[in-house]
């Protein structure tokens, strides 16, 4: 491919009007930049069972709309995956529940273990992602201008590690008493500047109980 490889650890095929993932990619990288590309589909595992040893992927300005990460057990030690700037509708995270008694479940235990931070600003979501819980290391969420119009309360479920969450430039009306609620290590801030908030939010902030946290809720339509 075009792609430009330092020969170690990084892979630089931005820029390169690629529409589909190289093929030859090496499974020593640990950077991958594909950012500015064509590329509309994006699937972890081709079914080799080889795990690659990336640890930052950078998918930005592409042209995806839809992306399921329920495949990605081939990338076990991805710490930053960045989606900016494409035109992603639905980001699916989970599972369907097993029908007729099945015990049997898919690999999500293994879904993506070591992602730290996950980037999905200038997008088309209208909701927040189904199954950010079963990110078990995720610490950091970008998710501002997008479309999102509400935070319910099982939106932040089991993200027991989140620290940081951007949710500036959005649709948001309405966001549940309860949806920070569990979120313990919440550290640096949540970013809600820039929507359609016209309620007081008392209880929110109440219910996060954390002395040291920013909240920005500036520009609202208070």
């Amino acid at each position: 491919s075009e792609c430009r490889w330092d020969g170690q650890f990084l892979l630089n095929c931005s820029f390169t009007r690629i529409s589909t993932i190289p093929e030859d990619i090496s499974q020593t990288a640990v950077t991958a930049d594909l950012s500015y590309n064509n590329i509309r589909t994006f699937v972890c595992s081709d079914g080799r069972n080889e795990q690659w040893v990336l640890k930052h992927l950078n998918l930005s300005n592409n042209l995806i709309s839809e992306l399921t990460l329920t495949t990605c057990t081939n990338l076990p030690i991805l710490e930053t995956l960045s989606l900016n700037g494409n035109a992603i509708h639905t980001l699916t995270l989970d599972v369907p529940t097993p029908t007729h008694g099945s015990k049997k479940y898919t690999v999500v235990d293994r879904l993506l273990p070591a992602l730290k931070v996950l980037s999905i600003e200038r997008n088309n979501l209208n909701t927040v992602p189904r199954g950010l819980g079963l990110l078990q290391s995720l610490q950091t969420v970008y998710m501002s201008s997008n479309a999102i119009q509400q935070i319910d309360p099982k939106d932040f479920q089991n993200c027991s590690q989140l620290k940081d969450i951007d949710l500036r430039n959005n649709k948001i009306t309405k966001i549940h008493p309860d949806a920070f609620r569990d979120l313990k290590k919440l550290q640096v801030v949540v970013d809600l500047r820039e929507n359609a908030l016209t309620i007081p939010l008392p209880q929110i902030l109440v219910s996060l109980n954390v002395f040291q946290l920013e909240v920005c809720m500036s520009k609202n339509a208070w």
